[in-house]
């Protein structure tokens, strides 16, 4: 059940389902990096920015310039998995949900 407090939508437990979202995409990509036979290079940055953006959710409200500079440093490290892509562009997406960073 979602239900408007202010500006902000929230489900029936309170949380943003932005974040809701983000760590539900978040976790499905790292069940499936981690169920992934092949090593590749930079898969230890892929599972340490997974973990700082699943991190941020739990936090409550993510900060978007960081968000998205983990999103870009995931893409570059699993970006040729293409098995991962479908889950990868679901990361993607929930960062989306949190809009553009601030134009300096």
């Amino acid at each position: 059940m979602l239900r408007s407090v202010g500006h902000k939508r929230v489900t029936g437990n309170g949380e943003d389902p932005r974040v809701t979202e983000l760590r539900t995409a978040v976790s499905r990509l790292r069940r499936e990096l981690a169920g992934h036979p092949a090593d590749f290079p930079d898969r230890g940055i892929a599972e340490e920015e997974l973990a700082a953006l699943d991190a941020m959710a739990v936090s409550g409200v993510p900060e978007i310039p960081r968000l998205r500079r983990s999103l870009l440093l995931i893409a570059g490290a699993i970006g040729s998995v293409s098995a991962l892509a479908t889950t990868l562009r679901d990361v993607r997406n929930a960062v989306d949900l949190f809009g553009e960073p601030p134009r300096k």
